[in-house]
């Protein structure tokens, strides 16, 4: 019997899904050993001219409805009407793929409990870094470790605008300027420059890592409108480049803290090289030490690439698999505030005195790691006691432009 596929969305993602599938039909069924194919595409749009024209469908119900369709691929985006699709859909026992970051991030609880009421399968390994696999690595491969920290680049929009800071001194509303006119921003590129993509990414991998849900607006987010084109160059003197980070660290207490922010990635480290629209993440475990996936965080044949692939899965899979999963949660004090953030810290001064600033770090039990006419390196401190040193500064009559965290990549 063929079995058949549902695509939700017939945008950039949701036909990469169906070209990539009819180009690789015959390898996807001989790997699943399934005679597949898609049955419907919904969209509120006609498209006359596509070769798949006779497989659009504008109601939901005919998807929910039809026994023959097994498996979905929800390729819309957003939260609404994608959760209620989504969820209607594994109620009905059908197994489904996203690449909707928001939808896991802020729904992914339910959508699992419900896959597993159903005996079915909800995946998500296109919603964090495309094509770079990251999600099942984490509950396959290293599931034998004991995972403390997890840090990248999860927003290749952010790491190209950074890169053309870095390499061709832009500023940073002209290189936001280039990234739209490439077509890696969007005309309201605030998702990505203020740092809710990342964010989302980051719940993502600390609900899967860590086994509780956790909310973007648990996760400390800062993006980088704010980085200067100095701050940038500064950076580079002192060893490293400035990456918008997505991480999330386990305390010693056992809580622990996500953040997505801007920081200085000293250049021993190997994100520090991750250029262009790439994305990169590290695990740190006990048993691997550290490790990186790399690759293309977007696009349309990347990403179409992660949603097969989790399709695939679901078509091999007896039943739900429970290592992907994690706990709703109605008590978040297991996510530390940033009040408990520590990290060295990168600091563009103006009316710098080099004997001033070591005597005022260490006015303030931190020590100067290394320094050039327009800043400096300090060792790791908290918010509080970075802020300390910035009005010990400031008194002085040394002026504090721009604080900027550096990753510890250890």
């Amino acid at each position: 019997m063929v079995k058949k596929i549902a695509v939700l969305g017939y945008g950039v993602v949701g036909s990469g899904v169906v070209e990539l599938f009819y180009k690789n039909k015959k390898k996807i069924e001989a790997n699943t050993h399934t005679e597949l194919d898609v049955k419907y595409i919904l969209d509120l749009r006609e498209f006359p001219d596509d070769p798949y024209a006779d497989k659009v469908v504008h109601d939901i119900q005919v998807i929910i409805d039809d026994p023959e369709v097994c498996y979905v691929a929800e390729c819309m985006g957003g939260v609404n009407p994608a959760f209620q699709f989504v969820n209607a859909c594994l109620e009905a026992g059908k197994s489904v793929a996203t690449s909707n970051k928001q939808l896991v991030a802020e729904k992914g609880d339910i959508l699992l409990a419900a896959a597993k009421k159903n005996n079915c399968n909800f995946f998500f390994e296109a919603s964090v870094g495309g094509a770079i696999p990251i999600i099942r690595p984490l509950h396959t491969c290293l599931a034998a470790n004991d995972i403390s920290e997890i840090a990248g680049i999860l927003n290749g929009t952010t790491n190209f605008i950074l890169e053309k800071m870095f390499c061709d001194k832009m500023d940073f509303a002209d290189a936001l300027s280039l990234a739209q006119e490439l077509g890696y921003a969007e005309r309201n590129p605030s998702a990505d420059v203020d740092g809710a993509d990342a964010c989302r990414k980051i719940c993502i991998l600390s609900s899967l890592a860590f086994g509780k849900h956790v909310y973007p607006e648990s996760v400390y987010t800062k993006g980088i409108r704010e980085i200067a084109k100095e701050d940038v160059q500064l950076a580079q003197e002192l060893g490293g480049a400035v990456k918008l980070i997505g991480a999330v660290k386990r305390l010693d207490d056992g809580r622990i803290l996500p953040t997505v922010m801007p920081m200085v990635v000293l250049n021993d480290s190997l994100i520090s090289h991750v250029n262009g629209v790439f994305n990169a993440v590290m695990v740190w475990g006990d048993g691997v030490d550290k490790t990186m996936f790399y690759g293309r965080g977007a696009g349309k044949l990347p990403t179409a690439s992660a949603v097969l692939g989790d399709i695939i899965d679901a078509v091999k899979s007896n039943g739900t698999v429970d290592s992907q999963s994690w706990e709703a949660v109605e008590d978040n004090s297991f996510v530390a505030g940033m009040d408990e953030f520590k990290a060295p810290r990168m600091y563009r001064l103006e009316n710098i005195s080099e004997d001033s600033v070591i005597k005022t770090a260490e006015s303030v039990g931190i020590s100067v790691i290394s320094q050039t006419n327009s800043g400096c390196l300090v060792s790791s401190c908290d918010e509080d006691k970075a802020k300390e040193f910035a009005d010990k500064l400031e008194s002085i009559g040394i002026i504090v432009k721009a604080q900027i965290p550096v990753l510890e990549d250890n």
